[in-house]
């Protein structure tokens, strides 16, 4: 498949619109940036300095992470709209039409309780500035304001539901809409009107809270399409349980299930999310309004999406809500279960979102993957993702992939946001297997709690670390392994397969870099070098990495900044650890970085700008 083959395909009017053209770019959540106008978290404008950096170094690709109005766990892939941003981010000296004069103290004020810059993030920022804002909003003449009501007037549809919702749970002291009176939990078209008369302050409120939002976000696009930067914006492909979406348009969600991932490699019990998985059938027998005018509404702001989860829209995993949360996915199964049906499923709802905006979409297809998944997407011309340290050759006793044999419609990354960083993988986790994955996959073919820990001791070294087991190095093919397991070959396939994925990885992925001298164990400037070469190599259309791993291009960053807990998520984990990871600079001091130089010469060489 070559570049221009994406001109035929279904968004060919989106690769036109964009130019088929090899970028780079840099992923990152605004809640990690900060400037010195930021209060407390990043900030919309913020991202401006983002694009001045990406023009400083050849990049012209910003990947944010979700911009939703966050829940009570700040997950921004748990949110509780589809449709609302989260204030948070709002600047407040940029607010549109209001007047600040009075409010002078109360900033300064906010502003030394909650600097910016401080890790991790402190969310108590949030009902603070919302309280600051109210304020504001009390002082703001917004009747006469054209842009407000047309705003108003043109997102009502969903605007209506957000602010009955919201205001709803105000009443319930944050309760979730579950344990709410039975005439608000299944509210009636007549109340909801009620409310909305009754609390019409409120309402105004939430309303220019959004067209705040709205109006700082279109600020950062229209900057960034003069310094020729696309925005990429992440459409978290579920929405949370406790939502306005769920609560207004529970025909849509089947509420008695939860979303999650089946096991695997990286997670032995598989994974349960908590969000409810949609139901299809009512979403398409209302012609997918709901979907269309969710990305009609994103198209205000960003030139691509991030379809999260791409491989959900074929089948979900779905676990019953009443199985105990302990077994997290292993009671789950397939929805639909079966798999003859999965590729018109996905490509049915693909349609859609592609002839419902003009952005291109882009896909998160990590995981279980189904067959028909790279099919389609080929035929899409949807750029996939492919993750340097998971890219490997079954064929070729698992192997690094080179770097033109990755997917022309793809984005390459050396990390992910929610896997740990380069150097802390490099330091911890290569070469090494889950210790869980093992013993489940033990447990298989015997129950004796004895007999594994014999097991481990006859195949692992005694420093189990995090979870993590380090293969002997007698164990040096697949016949020793065998034989220590008791197993025949067709028994320990899922072993081998697990052996030759892990065995020796970091000299495979040392020669793959093709570094000459010997491999060392710590994380050093060569290995992110190289690393960031061979990615930005790759014959993928798009290269964007997370932006700590450019920044670990600058030696002071990479010792202090590049332990195991200094990542932006732990899947599978609801912890302080989560979603508050903070840039060790601000982002007004990006574009003086002496690394520039480098990320321009190699976005450059790999024939990126």
């Amino acid at each position: 498949m070559d570049h221009n083959d994406l001109l035929n395909s279904q968004t060919a009017d989106k690769w036109r619109r964009i130019g088929v053209e090899r970028r780079a770019g840099v992923a990152l959540p605004l809640f990690s940036i900060f400037s010195s106008n930021s209060v407390g978290v990043g900030e919309i404008p913020d991202i401006k300095s983002i694009v001045d950096w990406c023009c400083e170094t050849g990049m012209s690709i910003i990947q944010l992470l979700p911009l939703n109005e966050l829940g009570s766990d700040f997950s921004p892939y748990n949110s509780i709209s589809t449709f609302a941003l989260e204030p948070m981010y709002l600047s407040l000296k940029h607010l549109k039409d209001a007047d600040l004069k009075p409010f002078k103290k109360d900033l300064k004020i906010l502003k030394e309780k909650y600097p910016a810059g401080v890790s991790p993030v402190n969310y108590g920022i949030k009902n603070e500035k919302l309280a600051l804002l109210k304020k504001i909003f009390r002082n703001a003449e917004l009747p006469s304001n054209k842009n407000y009501l047309k705003f108003r007037e043109d997102n009502f549809h969903w605007l209506k539901y957000y602010c009955v919702f919201k205001i709803l749970t105000d009443l319930n002291q944050g309760k979730s809409w579950h344990e709410w009176e039975l005439k608000y939990k299944y509210i009636a078209p007549f109340t909801s009107e009620k409310i909305i008369r009754n609390y019409e302050d409120e309402v105004a409120f939430y309303v220019w809270l959004q067209w705040q939002i709205y109006e700082q976000l279109l600020l950062v696009k229209k900057y960034a399409k003069r310094k020729k930067v696309l925005i990429m914006g992440d459409l978290p492909f579920l929405v949370s349980r406790n939502s306005a979406d769920v609560w207004a348009y529970k025909n849509y969600f089947k509420l008695q299930n939860s979303a999650g991932a089946p096991p695997d490699m990286y997670f032995a019990r598989g994974q349960r999310w908590g969000m409810p998985p949609y139901n299809w059938d009512n979403i398409s027998a209302d012609n997918y309004s709901y979907l269309q005018r969710r990305l009609k509404y994103a198209e205000n702001f960003y030139d691509m999406y991030r379809i999260d989860h791409f491989v959900g829209l074929f089948r979900l995993w779905s676990i019953d809500i009443k199985s105990p949360e302990e077994n997290y996915g292993l009671s789950g199964q397939f929805d639909p279960p079966d798999e003859k049906y999965w590729e018109d499923h996905g490509r049915s709802i693909l349609k859609v979102m592609n002839e419902s905006s003009t952005m291109l979409p882009c896909a998160e297809d990590l995981g279980t993957v189904p067959e028909c998944s790279d099919k389609v997407l080929e035929e899409f011309g949807i750029p996939g993702i492919n993750v340097q340290r998971w890219r490997k050759q079954w064929r070729d006793n698992f192997n690094f992939l080179n770097s033109n044999d990755y997917r022309i419609n793809s984005a390459a990354t050396i990390s992910t946001h929610d896997s740990s960083s380069l150097p802390a993988w490099w330091e911890n986790e290569a070469g090494t297997i889950d210790e869980d994955s093992f013993r489940q996959m033990f447990k298989k073919i015997n129950d004796s709690n004895e007999s594994y820990e014999n097991i481990v001791k006859k195949l692992f070294e005694e420093n189990i670390q995090d979870g993590r087991l380090y293969w002997k190095k007698e164990i040096t093919n697949v016949y020793i392994l065998l034989n220590q397991l008791n197993l025949q070959f067709e028994q320990g396939k899922e072993f081998i397969d697990l052996y030759l994925s892990t065995f020796g990885e970091k000299t495979k992925f040392w020669n793959y870099l093709d570094i000459k001298s010997e491999p060392d164990n710590e994380a050093t400037e060569i290995l992110v070098r190289t690393s960031l070469e061979k990615i930005t190599a790759a014959s993928s259309i798009f290269s964007i990495q997370l932006i700590m791993e450019y920044l670990y291009l600058d030696p002071d960053i990479l010792k202090n900044f590049s332990g195991r807990d200094y990542r932006i998520n732990f899947p599978g984990t609801v912890g302080e650890n989560n979603w508050r990871m903070v840039l060790p600079i601000p982002v007004e001091k990006l574009k003086y970085l002496e690394i520039n130089s480098t990320i321009k010469e190699i976005t450059r060489a790999k024939g990126r700008m």
